[in-house]
């Protein structure tokens, strides 16, 4: 046993002398062998000693003694130091990966095997995965599998480029297959639903299949409610009240935080897949429409009654509050439908869905370019009725009209007694909790869809809205109370005035009148008015 060990270690600092550590700082190295140190007071090695000389010869080294089991040879060297130097030598981790060195082929056939989620995965655990992850002919075989032998070809222009520069073209193709995987698995899913919206109503300017592609795409709304201390309660919609250009949406019955207690809330649109089996559950798809930070939206109170009072936050949400406390009894939000599926789908869940600029042909032979040819599709509706609708063409305004930065579209004008609408029953909003119902009296919902000349979507707003007792009478062809309803956002500006027929017990719209920023009207057109 003695004589094994001995010869272990002469075996073992054999090694370190043709490989020599460096000296740990202030410290001196043991002096190895029988050499004479050096005049530096440094070890004599075995190459050059510190001034310089010629390499010395090397002694032959003394066999192992059998009896005692110690190599006399060396001498200096203590056993414990031995020990801790060869113990972090045996545990020093192995630098290279055993399965990167697999042969190109094999590590290529092993991923051959995974479909197309798991490839797009492990693309991004290392280069060398990456590039193999992103091999064309196995994305090729993935597509063919997925959509049928569909087959690329390139173009004319494509053609001329490979002529030219054969070596360009190959790198420029590079990838290719995947990208038409995820590009067609993408259509696919996005033309299932865009066909549906290509139906234009002329009436209102949105698709008509609005509401059936939400439902058939099992479209729902989620609410987020993130407190001071960032406690978040994500809730499910309770209700969604669907009209002609816009949704409402209603939580009630969640666990809310104090009214005082809310830092922001955030709206999600949510798609939820069709379980093929119960087993498999996939997540569902959130996409963020908005968010609301209360420090930064200032709240306004707009109507109660005995049980409750609201609160309205723009754009579009309203909260109910106990009255006497500060607990939530629901929220509601009033959504329209211009982009909303789009919002409700295509956004993420950090950042909400980027609207593309559609802006119409400049004329610059019409002086008054993106001042007339305005269509209003105009409504005024709670969550089960509809209190007046109107659709209003031919709207315009002359360049000498413009004042204070604003463009005036006069839909019903105070004048003419033949524009003037009637309302149908009461103006009020109903609410509904959990337990408890009512209804709160001067509320309802307004939804205005403003189209340019080119019957595009303009200015769309969908917005609880209040009525209010006006100071002087409004117009002299009635003997009633006169009231207004009044609107306003960065965009533009809506004003209504209404006259309550007290033997008719109804209300009157004898005014309406639309604002719309200068700023947007030349942002839109591209002019400078």
């Amino acid at each position: 046993m003695a004589a094994g060990r001995g010869e272990f270690f002469r075996s073992f600092l054999e090694g370190l002398d043709r490989q020599p550590g460096r000296p740990a700082p202030g410290r001196r190295q043991p002096v190895r062998g029988r050499g004479k140190p050096g005049s530096g007071g440094g070890q004599a090695g075995p190459c050059q000693g510190p001034a310089g000389g010629k390499r010395k010869k090397r002694r032959p080294k003394v066999a192992p003694n059998p009896v005692s089991g110690m190599d006399h040879s060396f001498p200096e060297v203590k056993t414990e130091e031995t020990r801790e130097n060869f113990t972090k030598v045996k545990s020093s981790p192995p630098k290279e990966n055993l399965v990167e060195r697999l042969p190109s082929e094999i590590l290529i056939k092993i991923l051959s095997y995974l479909d197309a989620s798991s490839l797009f995965c492990i693309s991004h655990v290392s280069k060398l995965f990456h590039q193999l992850a992103n091999d064309d002919v196995m994305w090729h075989k993935i597509y063919v599998s997925e959509f049928g032998g569909q087959t690329w070809k390139p173009k004319s222009v494509d053609d001329a480029a490979l002529k030219e520069d054969p070596v360009e073209m190959e790198d420029r193709s590079a990838g290719h297959w995947k990208k038409m995987y995820f590009r067609t698995m993408a259509g696919q899913e996005l033309n299932k639903w865009r066909r549906e919206l290509r139906d234009i109503s002329p009436y209102t300017g949105l698709p008509r299949q609005t509401e059936w592609v939400l439902r058939n795409l099992n479209v729902s709304w989620e609410l987020t409610v993130c407190d001071c201390l960032g406690r978040e309660s994500r809730l499910e919609q309770s209700r969604a009240y669907f009209f002609e250009s816009s949704v409402i949406v209603r939580w009630s019955g969640g666990n809310f935080p104090r009214y005082h207690h809310i830092s922001n809330i955030q709206l999600h649109g949510v798609r939820k897949d069709a379980l093929k089996s119960p087993k498999v559950r996939k997540p569902d798809w959130r996409s963020l429409i908005l968010k609301l930070d209360m420090k930064t939206h200032p709240a306004r109170f707009i109507g109660k009654d005995r049980l409750i009072k609201l609160i309205l936050l723009s754009p579009g949400f309203i909260i109910g509050i106990w009255r006497g406390q500060s607990s939530v009894a629901f929220i509601m939000v009033s959504l329209h439908f211009h982009r909303l599926v789009e919002k409700s789908l295509l956004g993420s869940p950090v950042c909400p869905f980027s609207e593309p600029v559609d802006r119409p042909p400049v004329d610059n032979s019409d002086p008054e370019f993106g001042l007339h040819g305005y269509t209003l599709h105009f409504v005024l509706h709670n969550t089960g009725t509809e209190i007046m609708s109107g659709h209003f063409r031919q709207l315009f305004c002359r360049t000498v009209q413009i004042r204070d930065g604003q463009v005036e579209l006069k839909a019903i004008n105070r004048t003419n007694l033949s524009q003037h609408r009637s309302l149908s029953g009461n103006i009020k909003l109903p609410w509904k909790s959990e337990v408890l119902e009512g209804s709160v009296e001067n509320c309802c919902i307004m939804t205005l869809t403003l189209l340019d000349e080119f019957q595009k979507p303009f200015w769309c707003v969908s917005s609880p809205i209040c009525i209010k007792m006006a100071k002087n009478p409004l117009s002299f062809d009635y003997s009633g109370e006169h009231f207004l309803m009044e609107y306003r956002n960065p965009d533009g500006q809506v004003k209504m005035k209404l006259v309550w027929l007290k033997e008719q017990k109804q209300f009157f719209l004898i005014s309406l009148t639309i604002y719309v920023s200068v700023f947007k009207v030349n942002k839109h057109f591209s002019t400078e008015y």
